[in-house]
């Protein structure tokens, strides 16, 4: 590890199979906690290339508890984090009414380390109960059309690292791994990424995968449809910057996304939302990131038609059928 430290230090970088055999040796506690702190250091004053990412991807799928939907085709709805902007749970509660639109969502997920709620907080806190049982997310998937694959549980090899990340309280690769290492092998994949250059390396490592996927960035620096500015989306058919007007939305304040001070608050505003009491900026915001993943799963519909769908789930309280399902 300290000549390879040197070397990135040097900024070099590792070409794939470096990259996987690092990871592989990191899952097997080869290094000390310091020279793994250092190694995730590297990418917080670096940006990661296609190869080193396709490489710790690799590894991390390796690794992972296999889950099989026999045959299902899901979609995972997941944004990478560290966009520091604290909203609500935009993305998992799309989840929702997704699934409330007749889709199946296998989510991915993990508690949130630069932010005070991530999905599995929030999730926690409405009751759901975690578990990697395959029989009983296949149950979940089947009757509530949803499920959560709460990351640790997933991918126990990667235990000795959270610590670390978790004392680091910033950033890392990992935040770029999680939306990428779903143990289910989703077919379809909706991504939000906080800047640009993330958005270029997902499209380069996707393109080489079977997967359908749409991935977001709002420009003002969200990893999501935030509709507080234009966002930029790339997917296998397209490439393009799309305002909230041409989804048929207003632009909204920052301040109108606010998650709130704790997980408690976070919880609170999501069960509100899928009761049909979220403000207009909330359920807007929702019901964008839902359109946008309907639509990577049936790109024939048109914007409107995908987001006249994301609605009726919400309002017609679908959604929250799916929450009462899961959680009862």
């Amino acid at each position: 590890m300290k000549q390879l430290l040197n070397n990135l230090f040097e900024h070099k970088s590792l070409d794939k199979q470096q990259a996987k055999e690092v990871l592989l040796n990191i899952a097997q506690s080869k290094y000390n906690n310091s020279q793994v702190a250092a190694f995730l250091s590297v990418y917080l004053m670096r940006s990661i290339t296609v190869d080193e990412l396709t490489g710790f991807r690799e590894a991390m799928l390796e690794l992972c508890l296999p889950i099989d939907f026999k045959g299902a085709e899901t979609i995972d709805i997941v944004g990478t984090g560290g966009d520091g902007k604290d909203t609500f749970n935009i993305s998992t509660l799309a989840c929702f009414v997704t699934a409330g639109a007749g889709l199946k969502v296998a989510k991915h997920g993990n508690y949130g380390v630069s932010s005070i709620s991530g999905s599995s907080n929030v999730l926690e806190a409405i009751g759901y109960k975690f578990t990697n049982d395959n029989s009983i997310l296949q149950k979940q998937l089947d009757e509530a059309g949803l499920c959560f694959l709460h990351a640790p549980l997933f991918h126990p090899a990667m235990k000795s690292v959270a610590p670390i990340r978790k004392e680091l309280g910033v950033r890392t690769f990992f935040n770029m791994l999680g939306p990428i290492v779903n143990p289910s092998f989703p077919k379809y994949q909706l991504l939000g990424v906080y800047n640009l250059e993330l958005l270029r390396l997902y499209n380069y490592l996707l393109q080489e995968s079977n997967q359908q996927y749409v991935i977001v960035h709002s420009l003002d620096g969200y990893d999501e449809i935030s509709l507080t500015s234009p966002f930029k989306i790339v997917s296998v058919q397209e490439e393009q910057v799309l305002s909230p007007q041409q989804l048929g939305f207003k632009t909204l304040k920052q301040s109108d996304l606010h998650g709130g001070d704790s997980v408690e608050t976070a919880a609170k505003i999501f069960v509100k939302i899928l009761e049909g009491k979220g403000t207009e900026a909330q359920n807007n915001a929702v019901c964008a990131n839902a359109a946008m993943a309907i639509r990577c799963v049936h790109p024939q519909k048109s914007i409107e038609e995908s987001v006249a769908m994301a609605k009726e789930s919400l309002i017609s309280q679908k959604a929250l059928g799916v929450y009462k399902k899961l959680v009862n």
